[in-house]
């Protein structure tokens, strides 16, 4: 029974891998999940300098999920490289750092840090405000996204992952536009941007008033919006938004993705990721499925 799957060149052992911002680089989860298990660790997002992330209250629970205003709080490059690539160079998982900025520049200076590092892609977090066009996301807009992927194309030694937004009218043509621009790889959903009022205090739960909202709330939305890219472009697909067990992983499979990316699920189940790698064995098994590549995009 063959589970292994293959991103720009890049050989999985299996399809899933954890979702940036959920899971550290690792060590902090090593007690619970073993990091050999998985086809992938994705990092956390990691930028040219130290970032502080935004003010606190950053973290509320809803109904089906949960929102979040972390600001992409992160050590800086410099670390990264001297911590946690060698911890996850420990282990037998394929290394995929994510990789966030405010301006063009800053994406170019981490990728080309990234060139002689032992790390397997890049996936470059194209939700972050891009400061330098009055804060709209660079992946909010089609133009820029193709833009950025082709400067960080242009500049990085490892293949590209883009990381597309779903708070666009057409993630179908974001996709497009990713493709167009030299990507290796798109992932999707990153979050919605959503809202909660703390009615006692009457004010805003998050400090930063919005936050991006994930779990499984989420889910049937990513599943439509993983379909809709698989249609639009021939790229390799990272699937997430939601996945909670083999099954939610499986929708997003049959829709059309190479791989998915656990992410909120790990908060209140640290064993998620290695349960979903049983379970979509265990299924494999039980339906007499030889090659997991039956199963992508098996929904037309």
């Amino acid at each position: 029974m063959n589970t292994k799957v293959s991103l720009a060149g890049v050989e999985l052992k299996n399809p899933v891998m954890t979702a940036s911002g959920t899971f550290g680089s690792g060590a902090e989860y090593g007690e619970f999940v073993d990091l050999n298990r998985l086809g992938a660790v994705v990092t956390k997002g990691v930028a040219n300098v130290p970032w502080e992330g935004n003010p606190t209250p950053r973290v509320a629970e809803v109904r089906g999920g949960m929102l979040n205003a972390i600001g992409l709080q992160n050590p800086g490059i410099d670390v990264f490289i001297k911590r946690d690539i060698p911890f996850l160079r420990q282990y037998d998982t394929r290394i995929i750092v994510n990789v966030c900025g405010k301006t063009r520049e800053d994406y170019l200076e981490v990728a080309e840090r990234l060139g002689d590092q032992p790390v397997d892609l890049l996936e470059i977090n194209i939700s972050c405000p891009n400061v330098k066009e009055g804060g709209i996301a660079f992946g909010q807009d089609p133009k820029a996204v193709e833009a950025i992927t082709r400067a960080v194309k242009d500049r990085a030694k490892q293949p590209v992952i883009m990381k597309l937004s779903p708070n666009v009218t057409d993630i179908g043509e974001t996709a497009r536009a990713a493709e167009a621009g030299g990507a290796d790889v798109i992932s999707l959903i990153n979050t919605l941007t959503g809202m909660k009022i703390d009615i006692n205090r009457r004010t805003f739960a998050l400090a930063n008033k919005t936050g991006g909202m994930s779990g499984p709330a989420i889910k049937p939305i990513a599943v439509r919006m993983v379909y809709q890219a698989a249609q639009a472009v021939k790229l390799p697909i990272i699937g997430m938004g939601g996945i909670v067990d083999w099954e939610d992983a499986l929708e997003f499979i049959m829709a059309g993705a190479t791989a998915v990316s656990v992410g909120t699920a790990n908060f209140f189940n640290p064993y998620a990721t290695v349960e979903i790698v049983e379970g979509i064995q265990a299924f494999m098994k039980e339906q007499g499925v030889q090659d997991i590549q039956e199963l992508i995009g098996a929904v037309r």
